[in-house]
């Protein structure tokens, strides 16, 4: 019984830490484009004109 006495208060402060840390990443914009890195990442970043343009 002595165990639960000191566990459930940790466990308690433990998961109000995760509550607040979730808040404040909301609070922040952290889920605010979801899709950004996702299109980035099918991006080239080839944004040189062709050759053929150039010889003209």
């Amino acid at each position: 019984m002595t165990p639960l006495l000191i566990l459930i208060p940790v466990v308690l402060i433990i998961g109000i830490l995760a509550l607040g840390a979730f808040l404040w990443s909301l609070k922040s914009g952290q889920y605010e484009d979801l899709d950004g890195a996702a299109m980035r990442i099918l991006d080239d970043g080839d944004d040189r004109p062709d050759r053929s343009e150039k010889n003209e």
